[in-house]
């Protein structure tokens, strides 16, 4: 009579139950025996082809401690696939009671779970019934898909002229060098004005709920670029001709097309992983220099603006003919760095939110 040999089993642990697979193509004749008292588990000799061809295999265990005296067992073509319950819902130390792991026992790690595992698992199961249930309770809103269509012809138009913008100053300086750069407002001045005046709608978005994001962060960015654009730039024919002009319009398209497409895909529910990750990459090292830029050009305004008294603030004649513009700017300028510390605070937080690891998916 042929020794039956030794099964190779596949095992993996959870809180409540053992999973163990034997690979045993047509398995027959399978049974189980159990001593509980001692956490034991014991397979008969069944009949199949295993690793040692046409054979009959068994393979007995000793648990580390107490399960149930149930065996369920199921056999497919390929395998047998058995449970068994644990006495007491806990995690064990090891699988047997033996600290050396037998010869043919090998853990499936791909569906090993730990308690950290399957307490994130649990805490994933939670997230997403909430979701569920917030979703169910709240009103489907009849305007939604009216919402995104506004929402993505509005991102188009801004992509397409900050891309208008971006590749008519890359075109110019590639041709004409740095003589392209004292010549860019009267250039680009009328298509930066229509971008920016459009702009004004990612203020009104947020204030009418059309889009759940905060009113600050648009606002001052709205506010900050229109006073270097209007007030600066606009104003001053002698701030026309600057070098500066070319450095922040340029940092601004490059920020903007590609922010609006992320925007555009969004709407309708495609996200393009690269390009998720510039949105929220890209600001880290152009949002200070643009700032920056800015600051520059306000200085460079300054006796500009004293020497013009555009702008001025009238007074008494007991106080002086006026007070210069001046330093308004100066104030602004300081605003100008507290506005850079909210809102680079505001898009890493979008940044970490957006670009934080996926959970790994557990079998």
């Amino acid at each position: 009579m042929r020794t039956p040999f030794t099964s190779e089993v596949i095992s993996d642990v959870h809180e409540s139950s053992i999973c163990i697979r034997l690979y045993l193509d047509e398995c027959t004749q399978i049974s189980f025996s159990g001593n509980f008292n001692v956490c034991s588990l014991s397979c008969f000799p069944a009949q199949g082809h295993g690793a040692k061809g046409d054979n009959e295999y068994e393979f007995s265990l000793e648990f580390l401690e107490s399960v149930e005296p149930q065996v369920t067992h199921r056999s497919t073509q390929r395998q047998v696939n058995i449970t068994v319950r644990k006495q007491e819902h806990s995690w064990w130390d090891r699988l047997t009671l033996q600290e050396r792991k037998p010869v043919f026992l090998a853990p499936d790690f791909d569906r090993w779970m730990e308690e950290s595992d399957a307490e994130m698992e649990l805490r994933a199961k939670e997230e997403k019934i909430s979701k569920i249930s917030v979703e169910s309770r709240s009103p489907k809103d009849p305007y939604l898909g009216l919402k995104r269509g506004y929402l993505f012809m509005y991102n188009l138009v801004q992509f397409l002229g900050f891309s208008w913008i971006f590749v008519n100053m890359t075109v110019r300086l590639f041709i004409l060098g740095q003589d392209s750069l004292y010549d860019t407002f009267h250039t680009i001045a009328d298509m930066m004005y229509f971008c920016q005046i459009l702009a004004v709608v990612e203020v009104v978005n947020p204030a009418l709920g059309i889009v759940r994001t905060g009113l600050m962060p648009p606002l001052i960015q709205l506010v900050g670029r229109n006073v270097i654009l209007f007030v600066i730039f606009g104003s001053l024919e002698d701030m026309q001709n600057k070098a500066v002009v070319f450095f922040v319009f340029y940092l601004w398209s490059i920020i903007e097309i590609f922010r609006y497409p992320y925007y555009m895909l969004a709407c309708i529910s495609t996200e393009w992983t690269m390009l998720t990750w510039l949105r929220y990459s890209l600001w880290i090292p152009l949002y200070p220099m643009g700032v920056l830029a800015e600051a520059v050009a306000v200085i460079q305004s300054l006796p500009i603006f004293d020497e013009t008294r555009l702008f001025s603030i009238p007074l008494p004649e007991s106080l002086g003919s006026s007070l210069s513009f001046s330093y308004s700017l100066q104030i602004y300028l300081v605003l100008m760095f507290l506005g850079l510390f909210i809102n680079f605070r505001h898009l890493f937080r979008q940044r970490k939110r957006r670009l934080r690891p996926k959970r790994r998916k557990l079998h």
